[in-house]
C-alpha cells in the first residue's frame, strides 16, 4: 500500500504542471473526489472502474476521475454498498480503501452566471460641458505622463472634467510611478482579446486558460464575448495609441474564460483560483441572475477553492477577490442573496455614476464594502473593446465598477506587496470616502460611516495607496462560532417582529482567540410560504444594525431560507462582546405564514495571539451537522413591535483628500444598546429563555376552547369549518327526517292533495305545481344549502363562506335538481317525494 501511495503521489506531481485533459460532458461523466493523502488515486480508479484524469488544481488531495456517460453515481453507490454490508452482523470490520474517500461529487452542468454589464438607462441626463480649468489640468497630466491614448480625455472615471472630484483620484498615484508594476489581475469572464492593441503588451498567457473550450488562450469566440475584454481594459489597458488607459496601466492582465459555455462546479473551482501563485487579483463581474427572486450560493468545491486561494495564494498572503455587487436594485434584489458577493473572502463593489448618484440598478446589502464609478446620468465607462484597435463608450453596470476596484488594488499591491487579503479589506474600510448623498449613513464603532447602499463610501486610489505605505499588518484571522439557536416559533405578521438574542461573553472570545470583529455571518433556517415577505435585521452589542435580508416583491419561493448564510461588514472593528439580536419580520399581512426555526452566529476577525492562530480548515459538507444539538447557552426569543418604515435617509459629512467637495451636514452616531435591553425599539425586549418550545398563540375564543397550537387567523378558519360541518349534519338530519315522512305519505291508499301558493324558482320566475306543500318548500331550500356546503369544502375562502347570498338562487344551485323541479311542476306531483330523493342522491 505504501508503494502504491508513493507512486500515486509521484504521478500527481508530474501531472500538476500540465492542464487536466479536456472534458467532454456529452460522452463522459466526471467525479471530483477528496482522498486521504496516503491513498493512490490510480489504485482508487482501478477499484471503482474509473479513469484517473489528474489532481484538481490547487486543492490538495482532490482528484478528477471520469467514466463513460451513465445514470447512476458510481462512487456514492460503492460507498453506500460498503456501509450496507457493514451493517450486517457478519460483515468484515477491517479498513477498506473506500474509507479514504472524504468527499465525492458527480459533476453536473450548472446554470450559466449572468454578466453584470450595462443595463439600458431609463432617464438620460444632458451632459454638462467640461470646465476649462479641469480640461487644462487633465491635459497637463497627460503630457507629464506621456499619455497619448485617443479617448483618455473621455475617461471621466479617471479624471472628471465635468464634475471635478467625482472620479477614482488616481493621477497623483501615477505621478509617483505607482502604475501596477509586478502585479497580475485575472479577469474571470467570457474571454479576453489578447490581440487588442490596447491589451497585448500587458497580456499574461501563463495565468490564462479557457475552461469553456479547454484550450490555453481565452480568446473571445461568441458574438457577445465582449464583457471580459472591456473589464480588462479598465484594469490594464496600456499607455499607447489605442483607446484609453487602465487604472493600473503597467500591470499584467490574464484571462480565465468560464461564461461562454457549460461548466460544472469542478470547472468553476479550478477557474476561481487558477495559477494562484501567478495571478494576484481575480476580477469577477458576474453572478446569479439579478431578478429579485434567485437565491444561489457557490457549491462546496468552489468554496474550497476560494478558501485555498486566500490561504495559499500570493505566497500565503492571500488572493484578492473582487465581485460586482449586482444590477437588480430595480427588482428589489439584494446582494446578500448572492453567495459570491456575501462571502467574507470577496470585496463586493457597487456603483455610483459621474455625479455621485446611486444608479437605479446597483444593489444594496450589508455585505457591500465599497462603491466606485460606472454608468448613469447619461454617460458610461469608456474603455477597450474586442478588436485590434476598437473602443467602447457603453460599458456599465456594476460589471464596470468592479474592475475599477481591481485596478486600484493592483496599485495597492505594488505600493505594499506584503499586505494580506484582509489588510486590503481593512484599507478599503479605513480610506473609503463617504459622500453627500441621502442614504442610511450610520457612524460605526470605529468612527467610519456605513451605508447599505454605498458601503463605506467610494474608493479613492490616492487615499488607499497612501495608507497602504505605512499600514500596520493585521494579525492572523480568528473566528467564533455560536451554537445553533433553536427558536421554533411562528413569525408574527405586520408591525410585529420575532427577536432572538444571544449573549457573547468575553470568555467566549478569549477562548476563540478573537480580539476584534471584521465580518459577521449568520446562518439561518426559516420555513415560510413566501420567501419574499421576509426581512432580517441583526443588531450588535454596540447598537449597529445590519439589514441582512430585505423583502422582494417577485420572490414567491414557498420554502423560506434553508441553511442560508448572510454576511455583514457593518460591524467592522467592534469588540463583539454582549447581546447580538436577530430580528425576523414577516412584513406582508396575507395568508402566507412561516416559522423561525434556528440560527447560528459566526464572528470573524483579528486574533489576540498570532502564535495560537491556525488556518481555517477547508469547509466540508458536515460543517453544520450539529443542527439538533441543544447547547447550554440558548437564545432568548420574544415578539416585539418594530417600526414599519425603513431608516430615514441622511447625508454624511466628509472631505475628499485634496479634492473639491461641497459642504456637508453632520450625522449623529447611533445610541449604543444596553447589555440587558435592545434600545433600538420603543418597546424593550423582555427576553424569555424558551429555546425549543413554540410560543403560545393568541386565543380566538375564551380560554376553555383549544387553540390547536396555531394563530388566531387559523383558529377562525378551524372553528368556522366546524360550524359549517355541524350545520351540514343538522340539515342532512332534517332532510332525512322529511324524506322519510314523504315516503310514508306516498304509501297511503288515500292520497291527499292541496294547491300550493306560487313560489319563486331558482331562475327568479314563479314555480307552481301539485306537490306536497310543506315537503316541497323545505326540500328546495335544503337542496340549495346542501350545494353551498359542498362547494365550500371544495376550496372557497373564509370570506365566501361567511357571506350571504343576495337572492335565493345563489351560485351553488344544483342543476339536476333544478331541472327535476321544473319537470315535476309541469307533470303533477304523484311521484314528487321519491323523485326528489333520487335527484339529491345524484348530486356530486
Amino acid at each position: 500500500m505504501r508503494v502504491s501511495a508513493l507512486w500515486g503521489l509521484l504521478s500527481a506531481a508530474a501531472l500538476t504542471a500540465a492542464h487536466l485533459p479536456a472534458r467532454n460532458y456529452t460522452t463522459h461523466d466526471y467525479y471530483a473526489i477528496h482522498l486521504a493523502s496516503s491513498t493512490s488515486p490510480t489504485h482508487m480508479a482501478t477499484l471503482l472502474g474509473l479513469t484517473y484524469e489528474g489532481p484538481m488544481g490547487a486543492l490538495e488531495d482532490h482528484h478528477v476521475f471520469k467514466a463513460p456517460k451513465h445514470d447512476n453515481d458510481i462512487v456514492d453507490d460503492a460507498v453506500q454498498e460498503l456501509k450496507r454490508r457493514r451493517r450486517k452482523r457478519n460483515a468484515d470490520p477491517s479498513p477498506h480503501p473506500l474509507d479514504s474517500i472524504h468527499f465525492t461529487q458527480k459533476q453536473k452542468i450548472k446554470p450559466r452566471h449572468v454578466k453584470r454589464n450595462l443595463i439600458p438607462e431609463r432617464d438620460v441626463a444632458r451632459a454638462s460641458p467640461p470646465l476649462d480649468a479641469a480640461v487644462m489640468a487633465q491635459q497637463a497630466i497627460a503630457r507629464e505622463l506621456h499619455i497619448k491614448d485617443p479617448i483618455f480625455g473621455e475617461q471621466w472615471h479617471i479624471f472628471n472634467t465635468k464634475t471635478p472630484g467625482n472620479d477614482i483620484n488616481v493621477t497623483g498615484v501615477w505621478m509617483q510611478g505607482i502604475t501596477g508594476k509586478n502585479v497580475t489581475a485575472c479577469i474571470v469572464d467570457d474571454g479576453l482579446d489578447m490581440d487588442s492593441e490596447d491589451l497585448k503588451d500587458n497580456f499574461f498567457a501563463e495565468g490564462s486558460y479557457d475552461f469553456n473550450d479547454h484550450v490555453d488562450l481565452p480568446k473571445p469566440m461568441l458574438s457577445d464575448d465582449r464583457h471580459g475584454t472591456r473589464c480588462a481594459g479598465e484594469v490594464a489597458a496600456g499607455r499607447n495609441n489605442a483607446c484609453g488607459v487602465g487604472i493600473a496601466y503597467d500591470s499584467k492582465i490574464s484571462g480565465v474564460r468560464i461564461l461562454s459555455g457549460e461548466i460544472t462546479d469542478m470547472d468553476e473551482a479550478l477557474a476561481i483560483n487558477y495559477e494562484l501563485q501567478k495571478n494576484d487579483i481575480y476580477s469577477c463581474s458576474w453572478g446569479p441572475p439579478d431578478d429579485g427572486k434567485t437565491m444561489q450560493a457557490p457549491g462546496l468545491l468552489i468554496e474550497k477553492g476560494m478558501v485555498t486561494a486566500v490561504q495559499e495564494g500570493r505566497g500565503g498572503k492571500g488572493s484578492i477577490y473582487v465581485f460586482a455587487a449586482g444590477n437588480g436594485a430595480m427588482n428589489e434584489d439584494n446582494c446578500n442573496f448572492d453567495g459570491y458577493t456575501n462571502s467574507i473572502y470577496s470585496i463586493t463593489v457597487g456603483a455610483i455614476d459621474k455625479n455621485n448618484l446611486h444608479p437605479y440598478y446597483s444593489e444594496a446589502c450589508s455585505a457591500q464594502l465599497v462603491v466606485t464609478y460606472s454608468s448613469g446620468s447619461g454617460d458610461s465607462i469608456h474603455t477597450t473593446d474586442v478588436g485590434a484597435n476598437k473602443c467602447t463608450k457603453d460599458h456599465g453596470g456594476t460589471s464596470a465598477a468592479g474592475p475599477i476596484g481591481v485596478g486600484t488594488y493592483a496599485l495597492v499591491l505594488q505600493a505594499r506587496p506584503e499586505v494580506t487579503w484582509r489588510d486590503v479589506q481593512w484599507l478599503t474600510v479605513m480610506t473609503a470616502v463617504p459622500f453627500d448623498q441621502p442614504s442610511d449613513w450610520t457612524k460605526t464603532t470605529i468612527g467610519r460611516m456605513f451605508s447599505h447602499q454605498f458601503g463605506y463610501g467610494k474608493l479613492d486610489a490616492w487615499a488607499i495607496v497612501e495608507a497602504a505605505k505605512t499600514w500596520k499588518l493585521v494579525k492572523p484571522q480568528a473566528w467564533f462560532y455560536s451554537p445553533w439557536m433553536h427558536v421554533k416559533k411562528a413569525i408574527p405578521q405586520g408591525k410585529q417582529g420575532l427577536a432572538s438574542i444571544f449573549d457573547v461573553t468575553q470568555e467566549m472570545l478569549k477562548n476563540a482567540n478573537l480580539e476584534r470583529v471584521e465580518h459577521i455571518t449568520l446562518t439561518m433556517n426559516i420555513e415560510h410560504q413566501r420567501r419574499g415577505d421576509l426581512s432580517v435585521e441583526l443588531i450588535s452589542p454596540d447598537g449597529m444594525k445590519s439589514h441582512l435580508s430585505t423583502t422582494r416583491k417577485d420572490d414567491d419561493f414557498p420554502e423560506g431560507y434553508k441553511d442560508w448564510t448572510f454576511m455583514s461588514v457593518a460591524h467592522w472593528g467592534e469588540k463583539g462582546i454582549g447581546k447580538w439580536t436577530v430580528i425576523v419580520k414577516d412584513t406582508v399581512e396575507n395568508d402566507k405564514t412561516g416559522n423561525f426555526t434556528d440560527w447560528k452566529l459566526r464572528l470573524w476577525g483579528e486574533s489576540i495571539d498570532p502564535a495560537k492562530a491556525k488556518p481555517r480548515p477547508l469547509p466540508t459538507a458536515n460543517d453544520d451537522a450539529d443542527h439538533d444539538v441543544i447547547d447550554d447557552h440558548p437564545a432568548h426569543t420574544t415578539s416585539i413591535d418594530v417600526p414599519s418604515a425603513g431608516p430615514t435617509p441622511t447625508s454624511v459629512p466628509t472631505d475628499l483628500p485634496d479634492r473639491p467637495v461641497n459642504a456637508k451636514p453632520s450625522v449623529a452616531a447611533p445610541a449604543p444598546v444596553s447589555s440587558s435591553t435592545t434600545a433600538a425599539f420603543e418597546t424593550p425586549i423582555s427576553a424569555t429563555p424558551t429555546p425549543s418550545t413554540t410560543a403560545a398563540p393568541e386565543n380566538f375564543l375564551p380560554s376553555p376552547f383549544p387553540t390547536f397550537g396555531v394563530s388566531k387567523r387559523t383558529q377562525i378558519w378551524i372553528y368556522g369549518s366546524i360550524i359549517l360541518i355541524l350545520a351540514f349534519c343538522a340539515s342532512l338530519a332534517v332532510y332525512l327526517y322529511l324524506a322519510r315522512r314523504k315516503r310514508l305519505r306516498s304509501s297511503r291508499d288515500d292520497y291527499e292533495f292541496e294547491v300550493l301558493d306560487d313560489m319563486e324558482d331558482d331562475e327568479g320566475g314563479a314555480r307552481t305545481g301539485m306537490l306536497n306543500g310543506a315537503a316541497a318548500g323545505k326540500k328546495g331550500r335544503r337542496a340549495k344549502r346542501g350545494g353551498e356546503l359542498y362547494d365550500a369544502f371544495a376550496g372557497e375562502s373564509d370570506e365566501d363562506l361567511l357571506s350571504e347570498s343576495e337572492d335565493e338562487n345563489g351560485p351553488y344551485r344544483d342543476r339536476e335538481e333544478q331541472e327535476y323541479d321544473e319537470k315535476a311542476a309541469m307533470a303533477g306531483g304523484s311521484d314528487g317525494g321519491s323523485s326528489g330523493s333520487s335527484s339529491n342522491e345524484r348530486r356530486p
